[in-house]
């Protein structure tokens, strides 16, 4: 194996690894915001727990951030909670930083 083949090899292992980082983080992420959003949503418990699945699920629809800003919109509007995009999209950024540092923590 010459040295390009070894960068090359570590190169694609540390992708690999930043990926499989970054899915984890978007679903503890999404969790925590899914039981941030069900407290305001009135829910508590298990019916807490099972909406913040569905808000991890919702992440599944595309790429990118935009189909779980909609699916809490959406809710949040239904239920008349009182949130601004700006504040939602505050809180999606605050709980991407925790759930990276809790990732960190635990590795």
């Amino acid at each position: 194996m010459t040295i390009f083949d070894d960068r090359e090899d570590k190169f694609e292992k540390k992708f690999a690894h930043d990926a499989e980082l970054r899915f984890k983080a978007e679903a503890r992420r999404n969790k925590l915001l899914g039981l941030w959003a069900a407290g305001l949503l009135g829910k508590t418990g298990a019916e807490a727990d099972a909406y913040a699945k569905e808000v991890i699920k919702a992440d599944f629809e595309e790429a990118g951030d935009e189909d779980v800003f909609r699916k809490i919109r959406a809710d949040f509007d239904a239920a008349n909670v009182e949130q601004s995009d700006h504040q939602l999209r505050r809180h999606m950024a605050e709980f991407m930083t925790e759930a990276v540092q809790q990732l960190q923590n635990e590795g």
